[in-house]
């Protein structure tokens, strides 16, 4: 796989910053005294006007750095972070993802008008000002000594690096001492003009963490030498001889001697050939900044030393390590069955060996392509924000369990329904303030976004506490479009499923929102094509509340084979609860009827030779495997569990896929294709098969 141009590079790093500089904004509307929002949201413009012109986007530069001039007024508090800057921010942040993601834009009106608004709101002789914030130890971070020492590639500005901004960037941080280090120069006759022989040596006192330094090299840093370690400024440890030591410039044995002659340490270090005089200047520039930053902390500096090491794969290569881990659970499926056939102890002990082994390496690809659903939910807030101002609303956006891990791929396919179901939330569900203090209620409403784990699968909720649903008229505008027959009686959530027909729409009115009844059948549709289940709850008044059970990977499930028939299926195992024997006596007794007493329980139960027309005879003892949907159980009954079996999901063709029975197929051991079963369509027809039985009774 090539690697990709810098501009790609620019523009994924960009498009985090972006992130970033949105929801500091969003969290600075709320909390407009925070400095750290402050400083995020300046130094995500910053960077995103120095890389770009060191990739050629000038255009994302020149506007940025007007936005960037802003907010560097607003944290040296000369004005406020107010209401109206944070909208023209928010604007702004869209103009230059339109810039980034289209250089090559050409119309610059909107542009223009987002700076005229800007400049309006920064030289306004009523901007208020930012009251200077008290000289106390509480209102500043502790800040952290590091010794930043980097050379970059040869090639560096060849490429287009700029090694100077590199080092404004860095004095923007905090406090820098900043040595060039020349030893690595060669002789003028050999020296190319278009290399990068320099070196630097950099001490930085600085409030911002060490991912803040790391950002500085970003685009640079897979080609460069780096090394950034804290300074313990708080001992004694300030002598030359034990500085240089630390740097690892020089040997203590050496410092030993020349500490013993009685002669001036760096100049005997230098004449002896241990130490080179660019080293030696760069140690003593060290000292006198460790001396002069004397009192940071000495807990803040070895815990801000604290990084996390990571890499930046392309999820197009995680793709393709799922692709080939499947197919080693497949050869492995093999494996064990001929080990199995085998007498040899030897061949079934190296099976269970890479069985071992194949499902760890399942494990961790599958961890590696989970990501939390926080990333998700954070797009929202930019969301709630606009319609809240567009809708003349009061809203108030919560998330919980932010850190639940989900595929990247369910979550990439998850954005839209979720979008839909929110604007729906805000639209629909949620009153005016004025109608919400008429209810009693606060005039502030919420919505909440919610994610845990539940075994196998991932319960995402969206809850609103507005108005609710209101049953009688979805039922009168259901019968009015013949989706109902007259006076049929639901149960809530039966009811509440029509909102998911294709142009069902309760709303008086269409507006800009909502109202032409277009988008929750595609909700639903994008839903259970994640093998993923919608309910509806709603108390009148109080809110409503859809939840969305999710399957946590779409690759690979835990699976149990039966057979029926001739033919073999596999059932998600998340999905079954247990396995009885159907006797041939319980069998006739139930003919008609097909239901079975589980403990008490009543369950409706489906016989899969009939449902898939299987020519081959029974077999004696027939088995049922109890399978769960939500809080509905049916029964399917088959002639032999085989037993587990680790499923690797294909999909369907487009010519099956409108068979609603199967939601894909597997390959198994010997090289036969399995259908996997749609539980929460069988749970389906199992419902209905028993109201037909007790209609009939």
């Amino acid at each position: 796989m090539t690697a990709l141009d810098p501009a790609e590079t620019y523009r994924q790093e960009a498009q985090e910053l972006l992130e970033q500089l949105e929801q500091a904004l969003l969290d600075l509307e709320h909390a407009p005294d925070d400095t750290d929002l402050i400083d995020s949201a300046f130094r995500a413009l910053h960077t995103i006007k120095g890389s770009g012109a060191m990739f050629g986007f000038d255009a994302v530069a020149a506007f940025t750095h007007h936005v960037e001039t802003a907010f560097d007024l607003v944290r040296k508090g000369k004005i406020a972070p107010s209401r109206e800057l944070i909208a023209v921010a928010l604007a702004a942040k869209d103009r230059m993802r339109l810039l980034i993601e289209q250089p090559d834009t050409v119309d610059t009106t909107p542009g223009d008008a987002i700076l005229r608004d800007l400049e309006a709101i920064v030289a306004a002789p009523e901007a208020p000002i930012v009251p200077e914030a008290p000289s106390s130890a509480q209102a500043k971070p502790s800040a952290t000594t590091w010794r930043v020492r980097f050379s970059l590639a040869k090639d560096a500005m060849a490429m287009g690096t700029n090694p100077l901004l590199l080092l404004d960037e860095l004095r923007t941080l905090g406090v820098a001492t900043i040595v060039a280090r020349t030893d690595g120069v060669p002789p003028l006759e050999v020296m190319m003009p278009t290399d990068c022989h320099l070196a630097w040596d950099v001490v930085l006192t600085t409030g911002q963490p060490r991912s803040a330094i790391e950002d500085v090299f970003m685009f640079v840093i897979d080609d460069m030498e780096l090394s950034i370690d804290p300074i313990d400024t708080t001992s004694d440890a300030t002598r030359i001889g034990e500085i240089l030591v630390d740097r690892g410039d020089v040997r203590q044995e050496a410092v030993d001697a020349a500490i013993s002659s009685q002669v001036a340490l760096g100049t005997l270090l230098v004449k002896s050939g241990h130490l080179t005089e660019d080293k030696l200047a760069a140690g003593l520039a060290e000292q006198q900044h460790i001396r002069v930053e004397a009192s940071a902390a000495k807990g803040a500096a070895k815990a801000a030393g604290q990084g996390a090491d990571s890499i930046r794969v392309p999820a197009e290569r995680l793709d393709e390590l799922m692709e080939r881990v499947g197919e080693l659970v497949i050869a492995q499926s093999r494996l064990t069955q001929v080990a199995a056939a085998s007498g040899d102890m030897d061949v079934k002990s190296i099976a269970e060996e890479i069985e071992r082994l194949a499902l760890a390496l399942r494990d961790t690809t599958m961890g590696v392509r989970t990501v939390p659903i926080g990333s998700l939910f954070g797009r929202f807030r930019r969301l709630v924000h606009d319609l809240a101002h567009e809708l003349g609303k009061q809203i108030e956006l919560v998330t919980i369990g932010e850190e639940t891990e989900l595929d990247k791929t369910v979550i990439e396919r998850l954005n839209d329904p979720l979008i839909h179901l929110i604007r729906n939330a805000i639209d629909h569900g949620l009153e005016t303030p004025e109608g919400r203090e008429a209810a009693g209620k606060s005039p502030r409403g919420r919505i909440t976004l919610s994610a845990r784990h539940a075994g196998a699968e991932v319960l995402v909720s969206i809850v609103d506490d507005g108005r609710g649903l209101d049953r009688n008229r979805i039922q009168a505008r259901a019968e009015e479009q013949g989706l109902l027959a007259p006076g049929v009686k639901l149960s809530d959530g039966e009811l509440f499923q029509v909102l998911f027909q294709p142009g069902f729409s309760t709303a008086r009115e269409v507006t800009s929102l909502s109202g032409r009844g277009v988008g929750m059948d595609v909700v639903k549709r994008t839903i259970e094509g994640l093998r993923g289940k919608i309910d509806i709850a709603s108390t009148p008044g109080s809110g409503t509340e859809m939840a969305l059970r999710l399957p946590l990977t779409l690759a690979i499930i835990d699976g149990l084979l039966v057979r029926v028939g001739t033919g073999r299926y596999v059932l998600p195992l998340s999905a079954v609860e247990e396995c009885v024997e159907l006797s041939v006596e319980e069998d006739a007794r139930s003919r008609g009827r097909s239901f079975l007493n589980i403990r008490d329980d009543l369950v409706p139960f489906l016989r899969l030779r009939e449902l898939f027309q299987a020519s081959a005879p029974a077999d004696r003892y027939q088995k049922v495997v109890i399978v769960s949907s939500g809080d509905l159980r049916v029964g399917l009954v088959v002639d032999q569990v085989i037993g587990n079996h680790q499923t690797v999901i294909k999909s369907l063709s487009k010519l099956h896929s409108g068979v609603e029975t199967f939601s894909g197929a597997t390959i198994l051991g010997d090289g036969a294709v399995a259908l996997i079963l749609d539980i929460a369509h069988l749970v389906e027809l199992g419902m209905a098969h028993e109201s037909r039985l007790k209609a009939a009774g």
